[in-house]
Order: C-alpha cells, then structure tokens, then sequence
C-alpha cells in the first residue's frame, strides 16, 4: 500500500484483517513511526483498534522501506493524495511518483492498483509509464474507493459496490479474490474499461455534491417564499424516483472528495472543449451557502463586533477530525474579520484546527464552556452530543438566547415557546417529525 493516508490506512488495514499480509510505506518516517506505535494518525472510528490488532498478529506493517515489500508483493497498491491545482485540475505529481518508485521492485505478474481518486486517462498513462521504466507489460487496475469519512471501515467492509477498471479479465479476477471475503452477500463486483473506471468516481461523486447544493438552494428559497424545506424534503423523498439520501439542508459540502472532484470533473470536460455549466452551479451554490450562517448573524446583531460567537461543530462532518474545505473555517474567518469573538467546540477536530486559525479563537473542552456568556450559537457540524442539550442550562448559561442552526438540530416550535431565538436552514412551518 503505497501512501498511508486516509484510503491507504482503511484499505490495506481491511485487507489485512481479512488475512492478508499488507506492508504500508510512505514516504513520512514521522507518520510510520507513530503508526508503528499504535497512534493513528486520522479520527476514523473502529480504525485505530483495527490497525493495533493486526499489527500485533503481523498481518499489517509499516514502513519508509519500498523495495523489499514492492518486490514480494502480487498486488500494489498506490493511494497517494491528489491535491487541486490552482486551475481546478487534480495534481498527479505524487502518483506518477509511486509509479515511478515502485518501476524499478515490481515482480513481472506484479498488478498496480490505482486507488487514488484520478482523472479519465491517469491509468492508461500510468500504464505506458510503467512500461516504458520496466521494458515490459505491467498490469494496472483502476479501483476507486468510495468510503465515506466517519463510517468507512463498514462502506469497504460491506460495500454497495465494488468498481475496477481492467485492460484484462485476468486482472479482474486477481482483485475479484482479494476482495471475495466483503462480496459475501453478493454485492456487485463490477468490472469495467479503464477509463469508465476513473469516470464511475468522479460522476457518483458530482452527483452526490449535486443533491447537497440542490437541497441547500431550495431550503434558501423556501426561506423566502414562506415554505419548510422540511415539509418539502418529505413531500419529495418518498418518490421512489427521488429518495431521502443527501436531501438534508444544511451549510455546504465539504472535505477532501466533493469540492476537489466537482472542480476536476469541470476541467476535464473543459480541457475536451465541453463546458459543464451544471457542475460550475454545483460549486457556486455550495461556496455560497457557506456563508449562509454568518449572514444570519450579521442581519440579527449588525455589527458583530466585540460580539462573543459559540461555535459547535469544526470537522465538515460528524465522526472525523478532517477539516479540509469545511464550511466551520468560512463562517469562523467572517466573524473574525467582523470583530467578533469566538468561541468553539468540537470533538475531535479542534488540535487541526488549532494548526489552522492558531490562537484566533478560543477551544473549549466541553460544548457548553463555549455557551458562558455568548452573545448566540452557531451549530455547524451535527455531531450526537449537540442533539439533545439541556436548553434550560443554555439559556442560563448564554447572554442572550439566540441560535443560528446550520442543520436544523431542532424544534423550532419549542424553542420558540422556551424563549429562544432560533433559525435553521429554509424553516417556515412546523417542527419537523
């Protein structure tokens, strides 16, 4: 497994507690030094006990050392990041270097997996880069990953799918093996062209991060016009043809795989001479709604300034420590820039951003320390303790009784009647069921 990122750390350490012997290598000796010891560097729930486990059983290592584990292997893995250019586009740098680097080690029945989420066309060239450092055919394989952060070691476990994309059948029954122990209750294994492959990530992707910025507009209208997105949302989820998934309103999309893959899509549809005027909306909508929280504040207080802001919730989603894009940084810089001051919680992701933001903002060890004489709440990331609080200690706790519900927690109607202010996301009618 070339790259112990977040894929890289889920797949090899799945793979392995399904009897494999995996060798992880990366390029970071701090990273492998504290893997070796059992702290894992990511927030995935399940995923450091699993890696501790099947480090003490052998089955998992890791490693700054590539020939030795490349040159034993029958299947390698390369799951290194894919950062956005500053044009949109997605930065292959790292992975046509673990190509590179693993040339000179692979056996010659030897299969390249590319789990790394990359544009139409990468491993057709991974492929005749290979070939030309080795002087042989070297198989390569493309294999999305859709895990989602929070609940990923059950998305591979038990995966709806599994996608790879193929220049032979042969290679597509090596991976059918690998991956036969989660196929048990037959979940499809789909085996496709290269390039349908790369482009099943990137559209299922845009998709999902189409059904956010749909949702997301319509609550705002819905806001205008005097209606509840709530209402709305189940008046439309039960049409089969629709469904309830990705159709909560909230403040934007965020971390590693939306933003970056809408905007990867458009420009290599664009670098084609086709315009994707859909997936420039998608990313438009999305910027905007991001600032959707503070305008709430800014139109109730006027100034913000000298105002004290309790933030709960900085990961762009409950059950990860990532903060990469999330809507959290947006609203928090704006009130900073607007003279507030700012106080936040979160579970898990508060040390990266501390790496962010510094001592800008004040970090509160529990949810409510944030609440001591603030001005009004800002709920930002749904995590379950922000659910059900003890309203009464809020409202004690706080200077005025004002909530700015990005995820629309709660019920309106009672808080309303408990003395609150309260705003979520495109709520007009009644609390929701």
């Amino acid at each position: 497994m070339i790259g112990t990122g977040y894929v890289g750390l889920v797949t090899g350490t799945c793979f392995a507690d399904s009897g494999n012997d995996v060798a992880c290598v990366d390029i970071d000796q701090k990273k492998i030094d504290r893997l070796n010891q059992g702290d894992v560097p990511i927030y995935e729930p399940g995923l450091t006990e699993m890696i501790v486990r099947n480090a003490k059983a052998g089955r998992i290592t890791f490693t700054t050392e590539l020939a030795g584990p490349v040159s034993q292997a029958k299947c390698v893995f390369i799951a290194v990041g894919t950062p956005q250019s500053d044009d949109g586009s997605a930065d292959l740098t790292y992975v046509f270097k673990a190509a590179e680097s693993i040339a000179p080690h692979l056996k010659p029945d030897a299969v390249v997996i590319i789990k790394s989420t990359v544009p139409v066309g990468t491993n057709r060239a991974v492929y005749k880069r290979l070939r030309e450092l080795t002087g042989r055919e070297v198989h390569v394989c493309s294999n999305p990953e859709f895990l989602k952060e929070g609940c990923a070691i059950d998305d591979f476990t038990k995966p709806d799918r599994v996608v790879v994309g193929v220049t032979s059948p042969e290679v597509g029954e090596v991976l059918r093996e690998l991956y036969q122990p989660f196929l048990r209750t037959d979940h499809p294994f789909l085996v496709m062209g290269l390039e349908s492959a790369e482009m099943t990530k990137y559209v299922a992707n845009c998709m999902l991060a189409t059904k956010i910025s749909f949702i997301n507009e319509m609550a705002n209208v819905c806001e205008v016009v005097g209606a509840d997105i709530n209402d709305v949302r189940r008046g439309i989820g039960h049409d089969q043809r629709i469904g309830f998934s990705f159709l909560f309103p909230g403040v934007g999309y965020g971390g590693s795989c939306f933003p970056k893959d809408v905007r990867a899509m458009s420009h290599v549809a664009s670098q084609k001479g086709f315009a994707t005027e859909m997936l420039k909306a998608v990313d438009a909508v999305n910027d905007r709604q991001k600032h959707v929280l503070f305008g709430k504040l800014k139109k109730h207080f006027g100034s913000l300034k000298g105002k004290k802001i309790a933030v709960w919730g900085l990961a762009f989603k409950p059950r990860t420590d990532d903060i990469r894009e999330a809507p959290s940084l947006v609203l928090i810089r704006s009130l900073l820039e607007d003279g507030a001051v700012v106080h936040a919680h979160d579970p898990v992701a508060m040390d990266n951003v501390r790496k962010e933001l510094g001592d800008r903002i004040h970090y509160c060890g529990h949810h409510y320390e944030a609440l001591e004489g603030a001005d009004a709440l800002a709920i930002v990331t749904e995590w379950n303790e922000y659910r059900t609080p003890d309203f009464a200690y809020l409202k004690h706790k706080m200077k005025s009784p004002v909530i700015f519900d990005g995820r629309n927690l709660y019920d309106p109607a009672k808080l309303t009647r408990d003395g609150f202010i309260y705003s979520g996301i495109g709520l007009n009618g009644p609390a929701p069921a």
